[in-house]
């Protein structure tokens, strides 16, 4: 009498249409097709996130390979029968109750059938010859019959990610040329309006482009990042354009009344405020400090502080490899995030200059999460004052923030 192979569950597992379709599918393979069991595992590993299963769940597919001693799988004798037991310790220890677990979400994916015995356990019958006659355990079958399926989604999946890599390194390229254009137009005093129209100073642009920035999804899709991709693609284009035509309408041989001009508009106080002063301090001496750093004790280094806050090097001329490059860099950003002189200097005395200009980086960092950088940066300062305030939270604050968006994506 020829051995029947179950179809159905044994106990209270339920038999589904799913389950059915898949063992069609095997038993439909052409009986001398054979693949290789480690490049079709390597193969859904990569379409595991269209298939739904879990890394775990690939642990354990993994062990169950392991079982089968040829390394094609063709033919008949692809039903391996591991105990629970041998299966969790292959499967790194894992628990009985998470390995069955993900057993049946391998079965419900179509990668394995059941084939349970009269009684559930897993064994096999040899014949007179020696040979495995039936065997009772987990089907391997369905690895073969759907080989070319995994190949189609794994290279979908590959060609997704090209994709969005590409749109990635789109928006990071634009992000560091307009936030560098930006600075730029600001220290040369490059005027923004043609003929009367366009923005009114460049305080106005570098708000369009947070707006833009901040809504940049921390685990985006093809779909979301690519009209962003646009938009500061478009963005940056307006900017260069501004820039080419101011070159070409200034004088190429720039007389010395230019030249003064030139040096007074690198001047960063001198730009736009959208902070007005106070009364009393309108008047007060907005004259830039000495350039003279001086660490103060327990200061946290710069590497950390890039680390927390990296938007500000987009800003920087020649990048920053010292805490004077970080303090001429936060000198270009500061105004253009509306922070007036007056608050500036409040804090500079109260904090310090480092700590301060570690502040300003870190409001930048947050983007469009503060509405108002000249009031934040007024009320850290009095809680600074009355001891109640230390950058050393916020720069943990930005540190971890970008570890849990680094583990999203």
């Amino acid at each position: 009498m020829d051995p029947h192979l179950s179809t159905t569950p044994f106990g209270r597992r339920t038999l589904t249409l799913a389950h059915v379709a898949t063992q069609a599918l095997a038993k439909s393979r052409p009986a001398e097709k054979a693949v290789h069991k480690w490049h079709v595992y390597r193969t859904i590993c990569t379409a595991r996130p269209a298939l739904g299963v879990s890394e775990r769940a690939l642990s354990v597919l993994n062990a169950l390979l392991t079982f089968h001693a040829e390394t094609a799988l063709t033919g008949e004798g692809l039903i391996v029968f591991p105990s629970n037991g041998e299966l969790a310790r292959r499967a790194h220890g894992m628990p009985a109750s998470t390995l069955r677990k993900h057993l049946a979400v391998l079965v419900d994916a179509g990668l394995i059938i059941r084939r349970d015995s009269p009684n559930g356990k897993r064994y096999a019958r040899k014949g007179r010859d020696g040979e495995i006659a039936l065997a009772f355990g987990f089907d391997l079958g369905p690895l073969v019959a759907r080989a070319e399926e995994f190949e189609q989604l794994a290279e979908a999946i590959l060609a997704a990610e090209r994709e969005l890599k590409l749109v990635r390194e789109r928006i990071t390229i634009c992000r560091r040329d307009i936030a560098k254009m930006i600075a730029a137009g600001m220290v040369e005093g490059v005027p923004t309006k043609q003929g009367g129209q366009g923005p009114a100073d460049w305080v106005e642009i570098h708000g369009v482009f947070r707006a833009i920035m901040a809504r940049i999804p921390r685990t985006g899709t093809l779909a979301e990042l690519e009209p962003i991709a646009e938009e500061l693609t478009l963005l940056a284009d307006e900017i260069l354009m501004l820039l080419e035509a101011h070159t070409k309408t200034q004088n190429s041989s720039a007389n010395e009344s230019t030249f003064e001009r030139h040096i007074q508009n690198s001047n960063p106080n001198s730009l736009i405020e959208l902070e007005p002063a106070p009364e009393k301090e309108r008047g007060a001496s907005v004259e830039p400090r000495s350039q003279t750093l001086r660490m103060p004790e327990g200061s946290y280094p710069l590497g950390m502080v890039l680390d927390a806050c990296p938007d500000i090097a987009d800003y920087a001329k020649g990048g920053i490899s010292n805490w004077r490059d970080f303090m001429a860099t936060v000198a270009v950003v500061r105004p253009m995030l509306g922070i007036s002189p007056s608050a500036w200097e409040e804090a500079q005395n109260t904090m310090g200059e480092v700590q301060a200009a570690v502040v300003v980086a870190a409001i930048l960092q947050r983007g469009a999460e503060i509405h108002s950088a000249g009031g934040y940066i007024r009320d850290l300062t009095k809680k600074a004052e009355a001891g109640g305030f230390s950058i050393g939270p916020m720069l943990m604050a930005l540190i971890g923030s970008r570890k849990r968006d680094k583990k999203r994506a």
